[in-house]
């Protein structure tokens, strides 16, 4: 991973345990959803307020040749802003919560590479999530910044 991701200041602390409810909320409503599972997404690290998904390459993912479709990409920010949006919450206040605004630039092609997702929470307030997402190539040796988002999720 580049070195910037672990040189970004987290806003709370990693150590601390994330409510089992809203873990179960991440795996069974997130990560076990039918698109998630349709994408192969899986989840690699899950702490407070910080979320890494990995999503293999797969021959039915790509918009042309073996480069990664852009609304595939799309859709794995919106999980793991959404995953990281619920690890900081507490069940007794959220019951759900749904993506409200989601920007993305694209900066290289995916060609034919498994992704990794990283998003950690920009700012938390009573019902309003901002979570920065960056979305990596898993490569051997080291990792393209493929895309970079910023994500809203209002929780109810």
């Amino acid at each position: 991973m580049p070195q910037a991701i672990t040189a970004l200041p987290l806003q709370h602390d990693r150590q601390a345990t994330i409510d089992p409810r809203m873990r179960a909320m991440v795996d069974n409503v997130l990560i076990g959803s039918p698109v998630a599972r349709a994408l192969g997404v899986r989840l690699a690290s899950l702490a407070p307020d910080h979320v890494e998904l990995e999503m293999p390459f797969l021959p039915t993912n790509v918009t042309h040749g073996s480069v990664v479709h852009g609304g595939v990409i799309a859709t794995l920010i919106d999980i793991a802003g959404a995953a990281a949006a619920a690890s900081g919450a507490c069940a007794d206040e959220v019951k759900g919560g749904a993506t409200s605004s989601l920007s993305i630039q694209y900066l290289a092609p995916a060609q034919g590479a498994a992704l990794r997702a990283v998003a950690m929470v920009v700012r938390r307030g009573r019902r309003q999530v901002v979570t920065d997402v960056s979305v990596y190539t898993e490569a051997p040796d080291e990792g393209v910044l493929v895309a970079k988002a910023l994500m809203s999720s209002a929780m109810f």
